[in-house]
């Protein structure tokens, strides 16, 4: 089974590495270890790359339409299917194991990497069928496979794969394992699969049921901590929950997305891999956590991001690290994988890294500002770090840049860029007292103010009768949304009021908004950045109105892709998308707290 719809796959996560598995029961991605580490399960982007699929016998479309029901077990991130045959009905629950005991920001940081799935009859006897099939370095390799005694071993490469199973599985010549059994009410077969490293230490062997157990009360350890008092708190604390699932424990990075070169436009080539940590992201995480009442897991974000970018020298920022801080991100084609829905190139790594994007800077010092006070006494690493920030926007301001997406060969002064380098220097005035002798305040404004009327005067276009996407350019760009969100200017003042009317009139379509006119698809941030800016407006009806109609458009289980067809409203990007969990957190906040719009900056607290 192929080409799967994106909004079909939930998402399974030990806060290092993530699997999707699909409605009809097959595991179709699986990196273990990091979630930039190559697939074993690649299924996702080619159907010769492996999956491991487990399912009722001879449904049409198995798993589809009225014959399951799918959710997570409440407050965790442990999957629960139930499938209805003609014959009876069973459940399968799919969990990504962690550390026994672990509980809380412990979850991740070791990780046994095992994928337990468990069978239990619910009624009458259905004939379920297990395909194992391997094929480890994103389908490079096709493995041996050997059969044990209690066991069935995957072995090839760096990594192998050790499959136990209450019902056994025999390797045939084609390095797959297939079994077929019945499950009887009241009756319950298990699979674990552990990964390891070929060199290392031999893999985990746990108690399968115990496991799951174990799993569904980390997670909803997880969830107590989240103390969020605020409209939609389910949509929020789930949304949390899957930010919690992207994070990479060990570093408290959190990835842009679980996977890889999923296309925004089926058959075109924007197809990128997300599975790395954005700056850009950064100051939406924080405030997204910060929101969710969980201040450790900002504190640690913010240490991460420390760590990662070092000391600021004579070159731009990085734009983005890998989870444990790495800089070097090289881009590289896999051209033996036919990709999502025959839409190429497959990438691993992402060229993107060495692009020259203002905004960082300004996502930073907002980030720094708003965890002022929870950060403490600023010691002379962050004094020195901020202060570096600060004094690089004022430097390089008036340099063209890639932009907030990421545009390659092209750079232009675009406005968001700009103002971000504005909010680095209001913000570095407002911290200026935390910042010691280094800092230069009085430089810093004069500087900040004139970004201001540069921005006000060449921003602004009275043709269009909207502040757009670049310096003199004629295109409306819904990135310009972020100028009252970054309290650049209110939204209330008249020329924002007609550049937020012009991007829901020109750029919206069934509440489906798009970064710039030709952009093939809805970005999911840029309606919940609407939504905060309605709000801001004043027009709370409106403002609720999208907010409740883009939740809607999330998939059965409560995830979002990075964009949505404009057309169908297909679940298109990769996939699940921070971002879009973000963006509904923060909005979700913006509505409890509309008030919020009034006050001189982002201390909120």
């Amino acid at each position: 089974m192929t080409d799967v719809p994106i909004s079909e796959y939930a998402f399974l996560s030990d806060c290092r590495s993530g699997a999707l598995v699909s409605r009809a029961g097959s595991v179709d991605w699986w990196c273990p270890g990091r979630f930039d580490a190559p697939s074993v399960f690649g299924r996702l982007l080619d159907p010769q790359a492996g999956y491991w699929l487990l399912a009722p016998v001879g449904q049409s479309s198995p798993g589809r339409g009225p014959s399951s029901e799918r959710a997570y077990l409440p407050g965790t991130m442990v999957l629960r299917t139930e499938h209805h045959t003609a014959d009876g009905a069973v459940e399968v629950v799919d969990a990504l194991a962690v550390s026994p005991g672990a509980r809380g920001h412990k979850i991740g940081m070791a990780s046994p990497q095992v994928l337990i799935r468990v069978v239990r009859g619910l009624a009458g006897s259905v004939r379920m069928r297990a395909e194992f099939v391997p094929r480890p370095q994103y389908g490079l390799l096709t493995p041996y496979l050997y059969n044990g005694s209690d066991r069935l071993l995957s072995d090839c490469g760096p990594g192998r794969l050790v499959l136990r199973g209450d019902v056994p599985l025999t390797a045939r010549d084609d390095s797959t394992a297939v079994v077929e059994f019945t499950v009887s009410a009241g009756e319950r077969v298990g699979f674990d699969c552990a990964y390891a490293e070929t060199y290392g230490d031999p893999e985990a062997v746990l108690d399968r049921v115990a496991a799951v157990t174990d799993a569904v009360e980390a997670w909803r350890s997880i969830q107590a901590i989240h103390r969020y008092q605020g409209r939609y708190p389910e949509l929020v604390r789930h949304s949390a929950l899957v930010l919690q699932g992207l994070t990479y424990q060990p570093s408290g990075a959190v990835a842009a997305a679980l996977t890889t070169s999923l296309p925004e436009e089926i058959g075109a080539d924007r197809n990128y891999d997300y599975r790395f940590a954005w700056l850009r992201d950064f100051a939406f995480t924080l405030h997204a956590l910060w929101v969710g009442a969980c201040p450790d897991e900002a504190d640690r974000l913010f240490d991460w991001m420390a760590r990662s970018t070092g000391r600021i020298g004579p070159r731009p920022l990085p734009v983005m690290y890998g989870v444990e801080g790495e800089r070097c991100l090289g881009e590289t084609s896999l051209d033996h994988l036919r990709g999502y829905r025959n839409s190429r190139p497959v990438r691993i790594g992402n060229e993107a890294w060495h692009q020259h994007q203002l905004d960082v800077l300004g996502e930073i010092m907002i980030a720094a500002h708003r965890l002022q006070n929870t950060l403490g006494d600023f010691d002379d690493a962050l004094r020195t770090l901020l202060v570096g920030i600060a004094d690089k926007a004022a430097e390089t301001w008036r340099e063209p840049d890639a932009g907030m997406w990421e545009v390659r060969g092209e750079v232009r002064h675009y406005l968001t860029s700009k103002v971000m380098c504005w909010a680095a220097l209001d913000r570095a005035v407002r911290l200026a007292p935390k910042l010691g002798d280094r800092a230069d305040p009085a430089r810093w404004t004069a500087v900040r103010d004139e970004i201001r009327a540069t921005v006000l005067d060449r921003g602004w276009n009275p043709q269009v009768g909207a502040f757009t996407g670049a310096f003199g350019s004629p295109d409306l760009d819904a990135s310009v949304l972020v100028l009252p969100i970054a309290r650049f200017l209110p939204a209330t003042d008249p020329r924002m009021r007609a550049t937020i009317e012009a991007v829901h009139d020109r750029l919206g379509s069934d509440g489906l908004i798009r970064r710039w006119p030709g952009d093939p698809a809805g970005f999911v941030l840029c309606a919940f950045w609407l939504v905060e800016c309605l709000v801001m407006l004043g027009e709370m009806d409106r403002a609720t109105e999208l907010f409740e109609r883009t939740a809607r458009r999330a998939n059965d289980v409560g995830l979002f892709a990075e964009q949505l067809d404009l057309t169908t409203g297909e679940q298109l990007g990769n996939f699940p998308q921070a971002l879009s969990h973000i963006g509904l957190i923060n909005a979700a906040w913006r509505l409890t707290m509309p008030d919020l719009s009034d006050l001189p900056s982002d201390d909120t607290s």
